[in-house]
């Protein structure tokens, strides 16, 4: 049995929004190659929409409308990240300890 630390924080919610783990000690199986693929798509999905935030906020001419599209999309990406972020530091945490520092 896996401990706690020892599972991957997947990419996507399940049912009610609650986290998915991933136990397997296979890091190239389908579903880590998946949850792999998954947090590239949304990594590059959170830099284009800095860019157009970017712009967006450079633009006078924006609307509050389109302001208000952008903050929502900007807030689902910013939670994706976070969700990527926090996987991978889970990651890096239980790989280390099999380590010893120099």
């Amino acid at each position: 049995m896996t401990t706690p630390n020892e599972l991957r924080l997947l990419p996507w919610s399940g049912p009610g929004d609650k986290p998915c783990y991933l136990s397997t000690d296979n890091p190239d199986g389908y579903m880590s190659r998946l949850a792999d693929n998954i947090e590239a798509v949304q990594l590059g999905t959170a830099s284009e929409l800095l860019e157009e935030a970017s712009e967006a906020l450079d633009n006078q001419g924006t609307s509050l409308d389109d302001m208000r599209y952008l903050a929502k999309e900007l807030t689902g990406a910013l939670r994706d990240v976070y969700r990527v972020a926090t996987s991978r530091g889970h990651l890096r945490a239980t790989s280390d300890s099999g380590q010893s520092a120099c």
